[in-house]
Order: C-alpha cells, then sequence, then structure tokens
C-alpha cells in the first residue's frame, strides 16, 4: 500500500511538470530586449540610439523613447537611477539644482519622412519638445515657462551635459547637448525636430557657425554627410534662440505622452 501511494505522488508530480512545460512552451516569455524595429527605416533615423522603436507609419516617421538620459545627473539623485547620480562639476558658479527629478516619460513623435520647407505661414514652436536628440532626450525651445521667458534664470539649473527636468521630469536640452557632442562630434548629426528637418551641432567643416550664417529659422541648406544631395537642417550655436529661431522651417508632425 505504502508503495502504490508513493508511485501515485511520483505520477502527480511528473503531470504537473508535464503541464508546466507544455504551458511553457505555448505562452514563451517575450524578449524584450531589442525593441526597435527599423525594418525600411533610413539610415539616419536609426542614429536616434536612444529610441525604444522606430517604424515608418505612411509618410512619417514614428519613433518611440522613454526620455531619459544615458549619461549621468544630479538630476538622478533619490531616483530609481540613483546609480547615474552625479553631483554638478560643472563651470557655472551661479548653478543650482532645482527641484524636479527625472522620470520616465513614454513619447511618441510623428515626424514627416520627407520634409518640405515652406514659404510662408511656418508655425512657431510651443513650450515642450520641439524635437529628438540621438539619445532619446527632448530638444526645447529657447524659452522658460510658463509664459515664453528667457533663459536668463533658468541656465542657471542646467546640468553639466546642458540638461534639466521640468515639473513633471521630462528630462531636455535647451542648449547643446555637450554630452552627444563631446562623443559624436561638434560638427554631427544631433537629432531631428518636428518637422523632420535635421538638428547638427555648432561646426561645420572645421569653423564654428556663426549667428550670420544662418536664416531666421536657425538653420540653412546645403549638402551633408548624412545628405549627400543636400537639405535644410538646424544648427545649435552657443547664443540665443541656440536651437531654433523663429518657428519650424517646415510643417511639424506630432509629438503625444
Amino acid at each position: 500500500m505504502k508503495t502504490t501511494r508513493i508511485t501515485f505522488l511520483a505520477m502527480v508530480v511528473m503531470a504537473a511538470f508535464v503541464f508546466t512545460a507544455c504551458n511553457n512552451d505555448e505562452e514563451p516569455v517575450a524578449d524584450n530586449t531589442d525593441n526597435t524595429n527599423t525594418d525600411g527605416v533610413p539610415d539616419v533615423y536609426k542614429k536616434i540610439y536612444g529610441a525604444s522603436e522606430i517604424y515608418i507609419d505612411g509618410d512619417f516617421v514614428v519613433i518611440k523613447t522613454d526620455g531619459i538620459p544615458d549619461h549621468k545627473s544630479p538630476y538622478y539623485e533619490d531616483t530609481q537611477w540613483s546609480d547615474r547620480y552625479e553631483a554638478y562639476n560643472g563651470t557655472n558658479p551661479n548653478w543650482h539644482q532645482n527641484p524636479n527629478e527625472i522620470s520616465l516619460t513614454s513619447v511618441t513623435y510623428r515626424i514627416p519622412l520627407n520634409p518640405v520647407e515652406l514659404s510662408s505661414g511656418n508655425q512657431s514652436t510651443s513650450l515642450g519638445s520641439m524635437g529628438i536628440s540621438l539619445n532619446g532626450v527632448a530638444f526645447f525651445n529657447q524659452y522658460a515657462g510658463p509664459n515664453n521667458q528667457p533663459l536668463t534664470d533658468e541656465i542657471n539649473s542646467f546640468d553639466q551635459y546642458n540638461g534639466h527636468p521640468q515639473q513633471q521630469g521630462v528630462y531636455h536640452y535647451h542648449l547643446e547637448p555637450t554630452y552627444l557632442t563631446d562623443n559624436q562630434g561638434k560638427d554631427a548629426l544631433l537629432g531631428f525636430l518636428l518637422d523632420g528637418f535635421p538638428v547638427y551641432g555648432p561646426m561645420e567643416s572645421g569653423i564654428l557657425v556663426q549667428e550670420s550664417d544662418l536664416d531666421n529659422f536657425h538653420g540653412h541648406k546645403h549638402a551633408t554627410l548624412d545628405y549627400p544631395d543636400g537639405i535644410y537642417h538646424y544648427h545649435i550655436t552657443d547664443q540665443d534662440p541656440y536651437i531654433n529661431g523663429d518657428g519650424y522651417k517646415g510643417t511639424p508632425g506630432t509629438m503625444t505622452r
């Protein structure tokens, strides 16, 4: 009788094991190590290494990101990414930390695949993200909220990589993203604005770009390494308006959170 009971228990255990194994075969655990699908996406957009997903939807490139910078910052203090915390070590003697913390922000950009320059009716940029940088961090315009104030005071809260988070924790750049220019180059592609036109760094052909080299929208048109046939593009400079001037050169897509 004792032997029969042991045999019965062994059969139950074996059946449970087989049932579990079958379930695992039928419902495998998803592999989320690479959520980026760039099939059919132009190579230039694949440079946005901070995207969680990039794909084409009709006439738009869709880019998804969590907006978290891949460099250290004092604004990581007391967050789930505290291992990325780094005390301010920049050169601004008036620096002070604002009260905000970096937070995850799921953002979807829909950017025109084939941007077109407008000759009139250009739309102004608004507060909030006007574009995306290569590491997935948002570009903001030359104003501070809530009433389009100059960045005079707000600049003093920018960390050593020229970024900071706003009230909801969205980390962003108003100025040159020095982490990217240090690693990609001062003349490199740094991202895109919502109208689909690319943003480049403060140098071109080994020469510092001057405001006089750019139009009212803070850009100009000629061939670049990424666009050998030529394209209108913006340049980041160290003077107001920094990234973008009187508005978008083309028709902007959308940014949703």
